[in-house]
């Protein structure tokens, strides 16, 4: 496997820290760590990484929020990690959502797992921005 850039969004690094570990362990490389919505977003339009891990609630913002925003630039993979991933499942159906606490190889599977889903949400969501008569001008 191609080592990936990750981009981290994780406010404790309690918690941050021990899967940056397992990436690196696992050969990839840490392309940012944001804590807040609005790092997160700075981070990825700065550069491109080749997959997200975010948590779904920050302290300042939301991952959720921060992936959306991200994602509008061009899809990205991504997993979001929460101690609610029903709240995560309501906003975004077919996200890779892992729960808190997890262990190594769950995150492994997980990563996996979003590397491997289509682009469909972000095609999805294009389609509806596109038929959304908000966004269109008027002559």
């Amino acid at each position: 496997m191609t080592a990936l850039q990750v981009l981290v969004v994780e406010d404790d690094s309690s918690i941050a820290m021990p899967f940056v570990e397992t990436l690196v362990e696992t050969g990839h490389g840490l392309f940012g760590m944001a804590a807040t919505e609005s790092n997160a977003v700075m981070a990825a339009l700065q550069s491109r990484s080749d997959l997200i891990i975010a948590d779904a609630q920050l302290r300042e913002g939301s991952g959720i929020s921060a992936v959306d925003e991200i994602l509008w630039n061009g899809f990205v993979p991504h997993l979001f990690i929460s101690g609610d991933t029903e709240e995560v499942l309501a906003r975004q159906p077919d996200a890779v959502a892992l729960n808190k606490p997890f262990r190594e190889p769950e995150l492994v599977v997980a990563s996996q797992r979003a590397l491997d889903a289509p682009d469909r949400e972000f095609k999805d969501r294009a389609a509806r921005f596109s038929n959304d008569r908000r966004y269109h001008r008027t002559a």
